[in-house]
């Protein structure tokens, strides 16, 4: 498309797409297309009037046809225009000119939050906290007023260069106090951000945006929505009837109460929810606040007047050698207080009581019970030693705290805590777990989620009980700790066993044993697919004939299609090996790995190689 070269032209006729460099209404410079939305593409103009960029949105024609249509836009811009907050974009009128209906609004230099996650390889947890809270803040603006979004999206929220946000397109929003403008029955909104209500298409409330606002701090976190579909209806009846999966699962790194935040914000009943946007920024707030200094994201300070620059740059002045001296005797302090080594002791494991996410108040003495379960289990595994439960009045004191775990690290002296929390799903318990260093504040292992039956609430606990022992199990062995990377999930505590014992006689060149050893651990946990590498390996080593081979071709990598009778058995050719290469142990599984992905079945049911 060629952009004219000569001075602006006023358009007189109706047109589909604005041109750069072309005047639209007689007033609006068009500078550059921004995107296209459901109601029309949008513009960045030059508003010739009041000298100033806005944003123009054009309405398109099958929309603007209808004069009810119209009407209903009028009324619900008339409402979001009360909106007066920083982090709200301006909307500013609805008009028509030579029969095409447009609106204008503010324009925020910037992208959008949906762009930026994509171009994302991952938002800090300060930048999901710092845009979190802004977004609260204009909703709770919002609502005060009556006014619901319905719409709320990454795709709504533009994020400017110095990174504050604005919610944008309240265009489409109804106002509580004034029923019957949208129109009943009509669901609206889109189906990977919409809440159960309005996949129901039920009347909504302020709760509905606390439902979206859920999923874009999941999705800012993550990297992606808790339910995708191929269809807006798949999408809409997991919405309503499936639980999305804890955002640790996805990124480990989230803060629990992040995660615990998140998964309330999701709750399908919206009586369960948090009622208000102030009431998740409060809570936003509070795990900001025990980010370190450098992982949060600062404010913008608004620009200081004349005065307010030469009045505080005085006191600053005064303050800088205050500030010097205050700041070597809180580094001296560190050196002096701190001891040499870890403050806590790596080989210890502590269990927190799990927090119930669950809204039951009668549900409160599951998460003590679970705790209890666990340490017994752990206890039994003597592979490390584990810190009792602390009585019921030290629980108390450290649920007060504003870190739970580390107070409970540093009353028990334990370098590894289990912490989890448990949640409802109608009849459904689902339990979550993770395994935390508290000498560097990451997650070590973040445990599958775990589901039962309400009811029966020890069977769940049962399964993760063995899981989180295994884990730890894991952990605490080095040779099984370096395989740890190879694991889709840590095997249970009897498949570990099996597995380790099955390590000790490969050790022993006791190929046969080590073979059975793996055969039983895969018994005992499908999932542990660490024992299907050993497995091979160990055979790899065996010097065994396949059928119509010659003595001396194969190099003895052979897997029974009976002993993983899931898996494609086929044949993969490889490169010559040298006289050395089973002494190789990681080139070695590679090999294996890559045998076990081939395409071509052989009826058999075996692996070989020969030399190429």
């Amino acid at each position: 498309m060629k952009y004219p070269a000569g001075p602006t032209e006023t358009l007189q006729t109706p047109i589909k797409d604005l041109v750069p460099g072309t005047t639209f209404a007689g007033r609006y410079q068009v500078i550059e297309e921004l995107g296209h939305g459901g109601m029309g593409n949008v513009y960045k103009v030059f508003d010739t009037k009041v000298k100033e960029k806005i944003a123009l949105k054009l309405i398109k024609p099958e929309i603007a046809s209808h004069p009810e249509t119209l009407e209903r836009f009028g009324n619900e811009l008339k409402f979001a225009r009360k909106i007066r907050n920083k982090n709200v974009c301006g909307m500013f009128d609805l008009a028509e000119s030579d029969g095409i209906h447009y609106i204008t609004m503010e324009y925020v230099a910037g992208e959008d939050l949906k762009s930026m996650i994509r171009m994302s390889t991952g938002l800090t947890v300060g930048t999901v906290l710092s845009i979190g809270k802004q977004v609260c803040d204009g909703l709770a603006e919002a609502h005060s007023l009556g006014i619901v979004h319905r719409d709320l999206k990454p795709q709504n929220i533009m994020i400017d260069k110095s990174g504050n946000a604005k919610i944008m397109d309240f265009g489409i929003a109804r106002s509580l106090r004034d029923k019957g403008i949208t129109g009943a029955s009509v669901m609206i909104g889109t189906p990977e951000y919409m809440s159960p209500e309005q996949a129901e298409a039920k009347d909504v409330d302020a709760r509905s945006d606390i439902y979206s606002l859920g999923i874009i701090l999941y999705e800012m976190a993550t990297g992606k929505v808790p339910f995708e579909g191929d269809t807006a209806l798949s999408i809409a009846m997991k919405h309503k009837g499936e639980t999305p999966r804890n955002p640790k699962q996805f990124n480990p790194v989230i803060p629990d109460d992040l995660s615990g935040v998140i998964l309330k914000c999701l709750e399908k009943d919206r009586a369960k929810r948090y009622q208000s946007a102030a009431d998740v920024r409060a809570e936003l707030e509070r795990i900001e606040k025990g980010l370190p200094t450098t992982e949060r994201v600062a404010p913008d300070r608004k620009p200081l007047t004349s005065r307010e620059f030469t009045v505080k740059f005085k006191l600053k002045k005064l303050m800088i050698p205050a500030l010097a001296i205050i700041a070597v005797a809180a580094v001296a302090a560190v050196f002096l207080l701190r001891g040499k080594g870890p403050r806590f002791d790596d080989n210890r494991v502590a269990v927190a009581v799990f927090t119930n996410q669950t809204g039951d108040p009668k549900l409160d003495s599951l998460g003590r019970e679970a705790a209890q379960w666990i340490t017994e289990g752990l206890t039994r595994a003597d592979l490390f030693a584990v810190a009792p439960l602390p009585s019921a009045e030290a629980l108390q004191s450290q649920a007060k705290t504003k870190d739970p775990l580390r107070k409970l690290a540093a009353e028990t002296g334990a370098g590894k805590v289990v912490s989890g929390s448990y949640h409802l799903q109608g009849d459904t318990i689902r339990f979550y777990a993770d395994i935390r260093d508290m000498n560097s504040g990451k997650i070590l292992e973040a445990i599958a989620p775990v589901d039962g039956p309400r009811q029966e609430p020890n069977k769940p606990l049962e399964y993760l009980r063995t899981k989180l022992m295994g884990t730890l199990a894991c952990l605490f062995t080095p040779m099984m700790k370096s395989a740890l990377a190879l694991m889709k999930e840590p095997p249970n505590f009897e498949s570990y066993r099996e597995t380790l014992e099955g390590m000790r006689c490969f050790g022993r060149y006791e190929y046969p044993k080590a073979i059975e050893h793996f055969r039983q651990a895969a018994v005992l946990d499908p999932n542990n697919r660490l024992v299907l590498i050993e497995s091979g390996y160990a055979l790899h080593n065996q010097p065994i004939r396949l059928p119509g081979l010659k003595p001396g071709v194969c190099s003895g990598l052979i897997l029974s299609g009976a002993f993983y009778p899931d898996l494609k058995i086929g044949v993969w050719r490889r490169e010559r090996i040298k006289k050395n290469m089973p002494r190789a142990r990681l080139s070695s599984m590679r090999l294996i790995s890559r045998a076990i992905s081939c395409r071509r079945e052989r009826p058999s049911g075996w692996i070989y190689c020969r030399p190429g």
